[in-house]
């Protein structure tokens, strides 16, 4: 093979060059767009733009230092890539922030602080299912139709056929996409449409994903399962079991006044359920810890980085 100075260079030359020493941008855009994952921002804010008009990088030595690694050391391998930045102490700061560090640092250009950031769309959906223990974590095969609204996508009166069983909880990147038509919920989470090329997407907090937490049937679905799990394990003290599954959200000791909160949210909703939902053809005790497990979803910590 030759290269790219050869009067007939192929796609290999090309391929060749573009991991090539001589040619940079290929590790550090990489690196970028990977830190930008993990931290919710990028050495190079403008992932999209590395040239003159784009946004210099916060930390140029360190994006070279991690693209040089990233290529020499680590093979381009992301999986070791993504340990080095997750076992830095950098990445495994606290968010919490003082007077002194918003005043000297209020967008976190330094790295003062953990980031917070709320994860994408495919993340949080994912995150439910694991939770409640419906995820199938099957890996390839064919596209996936779950559960969305009647005629949101017309497909030009062709077809949406609900996947059944274990397929309608596979993971969010095996969900079917039309280019122009992707899964509601998701565009709800800024997933973009695809129409355009996307670089980054832009997050968005509006009170219309409160209601997709509280009202998708996928969400409805996870938090039936996680109350029955909730249930199974701590029949005899909900409040326990309260507590050691909001730390599946939280990553941590939760806040007792949380745990109190939920706790009386049980307790009123159960007493609901066995008078005026007397006539419900369900388990109250199932009814009012799924109400529990679903405003444990509508948590900040659910749906935030931190």
């Amino acid at each position: 093979m030759g290269n790219l100075s050869d009067p007939d260079p192929d796609r290999m030359d090309l391929a060749r060059w573009l991991v090539s020493e001589e040619n940079p941008l290929t590790a550090r855009v990489m690196v970028n767009r990977i830190w930008e994952q993990l931290f919710g921002f990028g050495l190079v804010e403008s992932l999209e733009d590395f040239g003159s008009q784009g946004i210099p990088p916060t930390h140029p030595e360190l994006l070279d230092w991690l693209a040089v690694s990233f290529r020499d050391e680590l093979n381009w391998s992301v999986k070791s890539l993504i340990k080095q930045i997750v076992l830095s102490s950098t990445y495994r700061q606290a968010s919490s922030v003082s007077e002194e560090k918003l005043k000297k640092d209020p967008y976190n250009h330094y790295l003062s602080r953990g980031s917070r950031t709320r994860l994408p769309a495919e993340t949080i959906r994912d995150q439910a299912l694991a939770i409640s223990g419906l995820l199938n974590p099957e890996l390839k095969g064919p596209s996936v139709m779950p559960y969305q609204p009647e005629h949101i996508i017309s497909f030009g009166g062709k077809f949406w056929n609900k996947s059944e069983g274990d397929d309608a909880y596979r993971r969010a990147v095996y969900t079917y996409w039309k280019r122009t038509h992707p899964y509601p919920s998701m565009v709800t989470f800024d997933n973009p449409s695809r129409e355009v090329c996307t670089s980054r997407r832009i997050r968005t907090n509006t009170p219309l994903q409160s209601l997709v937490l509280l009202n998708d049937p996928v969400f409805l679905e996870a938090a039936t399962a996680w109350a029955e799990k909730i249930l199974d394990e701590y029949d005899t003290d909900i409040k326990t079991g309260i507590e050691k599954h909001l730390q599946l959200i939280t990553a941590g000791t939760p806040d007792q006044k949380k745990v109190e909160v939920l706790h009386r949210l049980y307790k009123e909703s159960l007493a609901y359920y066995r008078q005026e939902g007397a006539d419900l053809d369900e388990n109250p005790e199932l009814a009012a810890m799924r109400l529990v497990s679903n405003a444990m979803f509508n948590l900040d910590e659910f749906v935030t980085r931190r």
